[in-house]
Protein backbone atom coordinates (compact mmCIF):
# COMPACT_ATOMS: atom_id res chain seq x y z
CA UNK A 1 0.00 0.00 0.00
CA UNK A 2 1.31 3.68 -1.06
CA UNK A 3 -0.94 5.56 1.43
CA UNK A 4 0.20 5.42 5.07
CA UNK A 5 -2.22 7.93 6.29
CA UNK A 6 -5.54 8.67 5.09
CA UNK A 7 -7.63 11.59 6.78
CA UNK A 8 -10.79 11.78 5.52
CA UNK A 9 -13.11 14.66 6.56
CA UNK A 10 -11.85 15.53 9.66
CA UNK A 11 -13.14 18.20 12.05
CA UNK A 12 -12.40 19.06 15.87
CA UNK A 13 -13.28 21.31 18.16
CA UNK A 14 -12.59 22.58 21.94
CA UNK A 15 -14.89 24.19 24.37
CA UNK A 16 -17.00 25.13 21.03
CA UNK A 17 -14.28 26.32 19.32
CA UNK A 18 -13.65 24.83 15.95
CA UNK A 19 -9.60 24.13 15.48
CA UNK A 20 -9.79 21.98 12.22
CA UNK A 21 -13.09 21.96 9.88
CA UNK A 22 -13.57 18.68 7.44
CA UNK A 23 -9.39 18.50 7.32
CA UNK A 24 -8.38 15.44 4.41
CA UNK A 25 -4.89 14.90 3.65
CA UNK A 26 -3.07 11.27 2.09
CA UNK A 27 0.31 10.88 2.97
CA UNK A 28 2.30 8.56 0.70
CA UNK A 29 5.21 5.99 2.40
CA UNK A 30 8.24 7.29 2.15
CA UNK A 31 7.32 10.65 2.15
CA UNK A 32 8.41 13.56 4.46
CA UNK A 33 5.47 16.56 4.78
CA UNK A 34 6.02 19.57 6.09
CA UNK A 35 2.74 20.89 8.25
CA UNK A 36 2.98 25.25 9.01
CA UNK A 37 0.14 27.36 10.55
CA UNK A 38 -0.09 30.15 13.36
CA UNK A 39 0.76 28.73 16.57
CA UNK A 40 -3.10 27.69 18.02
CA UNK A 41 -4.06 26.83 14.50
CA UNK A 42 -4.06 22.93 15.11
CA UNK A 43 -0.72 21.24 13.75
CA UNK A 44 -0.09 19.62 17.05
CA UNK A 45 -3.80 18.68 16.67
CA UNK A 46 -3.41 16.95 13.32
CA UNK A 47 -0.25 14.80 15.01
CA UNK A 48 -2.36 13.67 18.14
CA UNK A 49 -5.19 12.92 15.94
CA UNK A 50 -2.83 10.19 13.90
CA UNK A 51 -1.50 9.01 17.31
CA UNK A 52 -5.00 8.01 18.56
CA UNK A 53 -4.25 10.81 21.11
CA UNK A 54 -7.52 12.69 20.40
CA UNK A 55 -10.07 11.23 18.79
CA UNK A 56 -12.07 13.18 15.40
CA UNK A 57 -15.34 14.84 16.32
CA UNK A 58 -16.13 13.80 13.06
CA UNK A 59 -14.41 11.93 10.11
CA UNK A 60 -12.11 9.25 9.77
CA UNK A 61 -8.20 8.65 10.19
CA UNK A 62 -6.55 5.12 8.93
CA UNK A 63 -3.22 3.92 9.43
CA UNK A 64 -1.64 1.45 7.25
CA UNK A 65 -5.65 1.18 5.80
CA UNK A 66 -6.81 0.50 9.01
CA UNK A 67 -9.41 3.02 10.75
CA UNK A 68 -8.46 4.21 14.08
CA UNK A 69 -11.13 3.84 16.59
CA UNK A 70 -12.32 0.66 14.73
CA UNK A 71 -9.74 -2.75 15.71
CA UNK A 72 -6.68 -0.17 16.83
CA UNK A 73 -7.36 3.47 18.63
CA UNK A 74 -3.43 3.37 18.53
CA UNK A 75 -1.39 2.93 15.79
CA UNK A 76 1.70 0.47 16.01
CA UNK A 77 5.24 1.47 14.83
CA UNK A 78 4.84 5.14 15.57
CA UNK A 79 7.36 7.49 16.87
CA UNK A 80 6.47 10.71 18.16
CA UNK A 81 7.60 13.82 19.65
CA UNK A 82 4.53 16.28 20.36
CA UNK A 83 4.80 19.57 22.11
CA UNK A 84 7.32 19.48 25.20
CA UNK A 85 7.55 15.53 25.49
CA UNK A 86 6.90 14.21 29.29
CA UNK A 87 10.26 12.90 31.46
CA UNK A 88 10.84 11.84 35.18
CA UNK A 89 12.94 15.02 36.36
CA UNK A 90 14.55 12.54 38.83
CA UNK A 91 15.86 9.79 36.28
CA UNK A 92 19.03 10.60 33.54
CA UNK A 93 17.90 10.42 29.99
CA UNK A 94 18.82 6.64 29.67
CA UNK A 95 16.93 5.88 33.11
CA UNK A 96 14.09 7.52 30.98
CA UNK A 97 14.31 6.41 27.52
CA UNK A 98 14.99 1.79 29.35
CA UNK A 99 11.50 2.92 30.80
CA UNK A 100 9.85 3.73 27.88
CA UNK A 101 11.13 1.22 26.05
CA UNK A 102 10.06 -0.94 29.00
CA UNK A 103 6.16 -0.71 27.98
CA UNK A 104 6.78 -2.57 24.59
CA UNK A 105 10.25 -4.12 25.30
CA UNK A 106 11.31 -4.41 21.66
CA UNK A 107 15.04 -3.09 21.87
CA UNK A 108 17.90 -3.93 24.42
CA UNK A 109 20.28 -1.43 26.45
CA UNK A 110 22.65 -1.27 23.34
CA UNK A 111 20.04 0.03 21.14
CA UNK A 112 18.91 2.92 23.52
CA UNK A 113 22.60 3.97 23.60
CA UNK A 114 23.57 3.54 20.66
CA UNK A 115 20.37 6.14 19.57
CA UNK A 116 21.33 8.46 22.02
CA UNK A 117 24.47 8.73 20.53
CA UNK A 118 23.00 9.17 17.36
CA UNK A 119 21.11 12.69 18.25
CA UNK A 120 24.43 13.66 20.03
CA UNK A 121 23.74 12.34 23.57
CA UNK A 122 25.89 10.56 26.21
CA UNK A 123 24.31 7.66 27.36
CA UNK A 124 26.68 7.49 30.54
CA UNK A 125 25.79 10.87 31.45
CA UNK A 126 24.17 10.90 35.08
CA UNK A 127 22.72 14.68 34.87
CA UNK A 128 18.97 14.07 35.76
CA UNK A 129 16.44 15.15 33.02
CA UNK A 130 15.15 18.50 35.17
CA UNK A 131 18.88 19.90 34.94
CA UNK A 132 18.97 19.30 30.85
CA UNK A 133 19.12 22.41 28.63
CA UNK A 134 16.08 22.36 26.31
CA UNK A 135 18.12 21.69 23.04
CA UNK A 136 19.46 18.42 25.59
CA UNK A 137 15.14 17.51 25.73
CA UNK A 138 14.49 18.09 22.56
CA UNK A 139 17.39 15.62 21.45
CA UNK A 140 16.11 13.09 24.20
CA UNK A 141 12.64 13.47 22.62
CA UNK A 142 13.69 12.59 19.18
CA UNK A 143 15.81 10.02 20.40
CA UNK A 144 12.57 8.20 21.89
CA UNK A 145 10.83 8.92 18.30
CA UNK A 146 13.09 6.85 16.55
CA UNK A 147 14.74 4.35 18.87
CA UNK A 148 12.31 0.96 18.25
CA UNK A 149 12.99 1.93 14.28
CA UNK A 150 9.33 3.11 13.87
CA UNK A 151 8.78 3.89 10.40
CA UNK A 152 6.59 6.56 10.80
CA UNK A 153 8.20 9.66 12.64
CA UNK A 154 5.92 12.18 14.14
CA UNK A 155 8.40 15.07 14.93
CA UNK A 156 6.42 18.23 16.28
CA UNK A 157 9.13 21.32 16.80
CA UNK A 158 12.04 19.20 16.15
CA UNK A 159 14.41 22.25 15.44
CA UNK A 160 13.07 24.41 18.87
CA UNK A 161 15.78 25.21 21.16
CA UNK A 162 18.71 23.99 18.97
CA UNK A 163 21.89 25.64 18.47
CA UNK A 164 23.59 25.75 14.91
CA UNK A 165 25.47 22.93 14.80
CA UNK A 166 22.70 20.63 16.13
CA UNK A 167 20.26 21.73 13.99
CA UNK A 168 22.60 20.91 11.08
CA UNK A 169 23.12 17.62 12.98
CA UNK A 170 19.14 16.66 13.55
CA UNK A 171 18.75 17.41 9.64
CA UNK A 172 21.67 15.15 8.66
CA UNK A 173 19.31 12.20 11.16
CA UNK A 174 16.56 12.95 9.25
CA UNK A 175 18.20 13.01 5.87
CA UNK A 176 19.42 9.38 6.86
CA UNK A 177 15.76 8.43 8.20
CA UNK A 178 14.39 9.40 4.92
CA UNK A 179 17.51 7.62 2.86
CA UNK A 180 15.86 4.36 5.06
CA UNK A 181 12.18 5.09 3.49
CA UNK A 182 10.90 6.39 7.29
CA UNK A 183 7.66 8.18 6.76
CA UNK A 184 8.48 11.40 8.27
CA UNK A 185 5.70 14.55 9.55
CA UNK A 186 7.11 17.77 10.31
CA UNK A 187 6.10 21.16 11.77
CA UNK A 188 8.75 24.14 11.98
CA UNK A 189 8.64 27.62 12.62
CA UNK A 190 11.95 27.97 10.57
CA UNK A 191 10.32 27.74 6.95
CA UNK A 192 14.13 26.68 5.56
CA UNK A 193 14.29 23.89 7.03
CA UNK A 194 10.62 22.58 6.23
CA UNK A 195 11.41 23.82 2.57
CA UNK A 196 14.97 21.80 2.20
CA UNK A 197 13.76 18.71 4.07
CA UNK A 198 10.28 18.00 2.76
CA UNK A 199 8.63 16.62 -0.31
CA UNK A 200 5.45 18.04 0.24
CA UNK A 201 4.21 21.42 2.33
CA UNK A 202 1.07 21.98 3.47
CA UNK A 203 -0.48 24.82 5.88
CA UNK A 204 -3.32 25.34 7.73
CA UNK A 205 -5.73 28.60 7.67
CA UNK A 206 -8.66 29.07 9.48
CA UNK A 207 -9.24 25.08 10.33
CA UNK A 208 -8.74 24.21 6.70
CA UNK A 209 -5.41 22.83 5.43
CA UNK A 210 -4.34 23.02 2.23
CA UNK A 211 -0.67 22.89 -0.38
CA UNK A 212 1.12 25.48 -0.02
CA UNK A 213 1.66 27.28 -3.53
CA UNK A 214 3.81 30.50 -4.44
CA UNK A 215 0.98 32.67 -4.40
CA UNK A 216 -0.20 31.28 -0.61
CA UNK A 217 3.83 31.68 0.27
CA UNK A 218 3.44 35.50 -1.51
CA UNK A 219 0.49 36.55 0.39
CA UNK A 220 1.85 35.08 3.60
CA UNK A 221 5.59 35.64 4.00
CA UNK A 222 6.32 37.52 1.36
Amino acid sequence: MNEIIKINKVSKSFNGVNILNDVSLNIKKGSTIGIIGENGSGKSVIFKLICGFLKPDCGEIYIRGEKLGGKIDFPDNVGAMINKPGYIDMYTGFKNLKFLAGIKNKIDDAKIKSTMELVGLDANNKTKVKHYSLGMKQKLGIAQAIMEDQDLIILDEPFNALDFKTNKDIKKLIKLLQDKGNTILLTSHNHNDIEELCDEIYIILNGNIEKLTDNIKNMYFG
